[in-house]
Parts: structure tokens; C-alpha cells; sequence
């Protein structure tokens, strides 16, 4: 989920009951900008996991997961920390090449890949990495721009998803949701398998995106041709964190992002409207998606009527990721931030997460929700995620050639070997293009 366009919290303070002001939230972030130079925290990651042979080698290969990182003593609070990222983060401008994707249903995605020149581009068989953004989330978001070129950098070549209607991802039908939470994670990585034959694959994703991925590895388990992923700032547990909207100052997260998928709505309505007049059309209540003033109000006139779902209850607690961890059968590294506001710690599923010897949590004292601002960049470089990310698929990528873990990159293989036709049927491409991030 991403916390763009957040200047209107002040305006909002006075219509929105919340329990702490928002007028001195944003005050604080100000504060912390301008305060950067003075005395920092030291802190330090915890980690939960199986003593496995391959959690035990990424612990050795990757230090920053567990060691101290310093942050500045102004952002360490989970509220400052999420809005002074969304504020202040600085942006790479990363130029894609873009790959709209045409779905089954009539749906369309767009796939961005970074627009290198002749001297940087990486090698045909380089490892490709599949990034879910948040719920509005897309390329152009600072997050997502920084995870691209880092992956680059360590000769990752990164795709960055986004779902229909984000990013300007075209819509053309009312289908603004595929059948199932996963049914385009699961054509997607089939398309990039298809057109990438040679390379490793990986995926990472953030808050929702974190969500839909780990959705999809506990329904695909041995089937996924994907051999190592990342999820960060995961809601888990969507009833519980849906009811955390509701409490004091969360409730400026949910009016904000509510906002944003509106934005992105109002561009579509008369797709929904038409939908919902026509006899046998889905039941979409078009105008009341219009009022929405929270997550949970558009997800009942709109998401849940388009998976099909009875209430949005049922939605909620049918696609919380918690379920899927005892299913996932390929290493996922979970990184969660104790103090995020979005995704809360209480929602974590530590004993199955425990339970599972594929599973790696990495917990932080800070982070907020994106925000993770102790990174080697600065306060307002890239995220101290990226670096830690990289470090984890640089790790994996060596780890696979080895003896003790290449059996299962090679099945990963052999389910999808070479020549075979991965592209499922009715996926195709619609056109490509070129475009700078702001």
C-alpha cells in the first residue's frame, strides 16, 4: 500500500476523530527532516526461523539482516517513520521500458522492466525479479524505483507488476480484479517464465503485493517456478489488520489509501455502472464505490463483489496470507517492522511461520509502514529493505549453484523446462512503450 499524496492530513485533522493530531504528526515529520544530523539510534533486527541448513547460510551471507543499523532519533516512531518516507524519500527517475499484458478476462497488466543503455544492460540469463507493489501502489513509486535499481546492481534484472489500474495500467473492461486474488500473479509469472527461459526466478513484494505473493506460493506450493521471494510489511491477517484501520490515528492511513483508489476508480465507473445494469452482470455498487471513505467501504461495493465473496468479511479472512505460510514451498524471507501502523505486529503468524522450515522472519524495532529510513543511503535514501534484499537474492542465486540446495533448482527446472509452453492460454502481449518515473 503506498502513502502517496498525504499534504491533505492536515486539512483532514478536524473531519476525521483521531487520537493523535494530525497537525503534530506532520510537525514531527518537519521536525525529523530538519533534525537528521543530530544523535541516532542503534538497532538491531531479531530473527525466527528453523535452524535449516539453507536459513543457517543466508543468516552467514547475509549480515544486514542482523546487524545494528542506526537510524535518526527523530523517526523512531512507526507514524513519523511512515510519513516521513512518503514525504521526503528521495526518487532514483527510473526510465521502463513498459509491457502492457493482456489477461484471460479481458484484464491488462503492466510490466515494467528498467530502460538501460547498451553498456548496462544485463546478460539474457541474468535472474529476473518479480516486485508486487502495495494496493496503488507502481513504478513510480520511490520504493519500488530503489528495490529496481538495486536489484540491478546486484545483476538482478527486476519487473516491476502492476496491477490493473495502477500506474496507469490500462482498463478496458470492468474486470478491475482477475477471478481469484492470485489468478494474475499466477499468469504473470508464468508470461515472465515464458520470456526470461534461462534465468532464475524471483519475487518480492510490499504490504498487499506482500500479501497476493504469499497468497500464491501456498496455492501453487511445489508447482511455482519461482525459486526464492521476499515479503515485506505483509498485512497477514486481513480481518485483524482491517480492524487496526479503525483506531486513532490509523484511520488517516485507511481515508487516505481509500482516497487513492478512488482516484483511480472515478477513471473507470461507467464500466461498473454498466456492468452492474446489465442482466447477469456482477452486482458492482458503482455509486457507493464513488462515497467510499475507507478501505473496507470500497472493497464491499467493488473487490469482494468481483471475486465473488458474500460479504466482505468473508473476503477478508478468505485471502489473509497467515493461512497460506504452511503451504509455501520455496524459501520466502518475511520482514516485518514491529512498529508499522499498516501491517501490525499482532497479525504475524509467528508459529506457523515457525512451524515452516522454508520460512525466515527478520523483525525490526522501526520501520513504520515503507518507511525503513535507517538505510545505508541516509534518511532519505533508498530503504534499508534494499539492501538487505539484494543481499538475500545475491545469496540464494549462490546457494542454488551449490550442491546441498541445486536438487531443488534443478525440479524447479525439470516442472518448466526449456521450449515448453509456459504462456497460458489467452495471455498476450497488447503493446509496449517507453516511460520516465517521476
Amino acid at each position: 500500500m503506498r502513502l502517496q499524496a498525504l499534504a491533505p492530513l492536515a486539512a483532514a485533522a478536524s473531519a476525521v476523530p483521531v487520537g493523535v493530531g494530525v497537525a503534530a504528526a506532520a510537525a514531527a515529520a518537519a521536525a525529523a527532516a530538519a533534525a537528521l544530523a543530530l544523535r541516532k539510534k542503534e538497532l538491531r533486527p531479531t530473527v525466527q526461523g528453523e535452524s535449516t541448513s539453507w536459513n543457517s547460510a543466508i543468516l552467514s551471507l547475509c549480515p544486514t539482516l542482523t546487524a545494528p543499523y542506526r537510524l535518526a532519533a527523530g523517526l523512531s516512531n512507526g507514524h513519523v517513520e511512515t510519513i516521513f518516507a512518503a514525504w521526503f524519500r528521495k526518487k532514483p527517475h527510473v526510465r521502463y521500458d513498459r509491457e502492457v499484458v493482456h489477461m484471460p478476462d479481458g484484464g491488462c497488466v503492466a510490466l515494467d522492466t528498467e530502460d538501460l543503455p547498451q553498456a548496462k544492460q544485463l546478460p539474457e540469463d541474468a535472474p529476473v525479479l518479480i516486485l508486487l507493489p502495495g494496493l496503488t501502489g507502481g513504478s513510480e513509486d520511490s520504493y519500488v524505483q530503489h528495490a529496481v535499481v538495486h536489484a540491478r546492481e546486484a545483476g538482478i534484472r527486476a519487473v516491476v507488476f502492476n496491477s490493473r489500474g495502477t500506474s496507469e495500467s490500462p482498463v478496458q473492461t470492468a474486470q478491475f480484479y482477475s477471478a481469484s486474488f492470485t489468478e494474475d500473479m499466477r499468469n504473470v509469472v508464468a508470461h515472465v517464465r515464458n520470456r526470461y527461459p534461462r534465468s532464475l526466478l524471483f519475487a518480492a513484494g510490499w504490504s498487499l503485493g506482500a500479501n497476493i505473493m504469499t497468497r500464491y506460493l501456498g496455492e501453487e506450493k511445489e508447482r511455482t517456478p519461482i525459486s526464492a521471494a521476499v515479503a515485506m510489511c505483509n498485512p497477514f491477517n486481513l480481518p485483524l489488520s482491517d480492524a487496526n484501520f479503525h483506531r486513532g490515528f490509523n484511520k488517516i492511513y485507511d481515508w487516505n489509501l481509500a482516497r487513492s483508489l478512488n482516484s483511480i476508480y472515478k477513471q473507470h465507473h461507467h464500466m461498473f455502472e454498466k456492468e452492474a445494469a446489465t442482466p447477469g452482470g456482477r452486482p458492482y455498487r458503482a455509486d457507493l464505490a464513488l462515497k467510499a471513505k475507507t478501505i473496507r467501504e470500497f472493497d464491499d461495493a467493488i473487490t469482494r463483489v468481483a471475486f465473488g465473496w458474500p460479504s466482505v468479511d468473508a473476503y477478508y479472512a478468505g485471502s489473509s496470507s497467515s493461512l497460506s505460510i504452511p503451504d509455501v514451498r520455496i524459501p520466502l524471507l518475511i520482514i516485518q517492522a514491529a512498529d508499522d501502523p499498516i501491517a501490525p505486529k499482532e497479525a504475524i503468524p509467528f508459529e506457523a511461520i515457525q512451524a515452516n522450515p522454508r520460512c525466515l522472519l527478520v523483525l525490526t524495532p522501526t520501520g513504520g509502514h515503507l518507511g525503513w529510513c535507517g538505510g545505508p543511503g541516509g534518511t532519505t535514501g533508498a530503504p534499508w529493505t534494499d539492501a538487505a534484499v539484494a543481499e538475500y537474492f545475491t545469496a540464494a542465486r549462490q546457494l542454488l549453484a551449490q550442491p546441498e540446495f541445486a536438487e531443488a533448482a534443478a525440479a524447479a527446472r525439470a516442472r518448466h523446462p526449456l521450449g515448453a509452453p509456459a504462456e497460458p492460454v489467452g495471455v498476450w502481449t497488447q503493446g509496449e512503450t517507453t516511460h520516465q518515473a517521476p
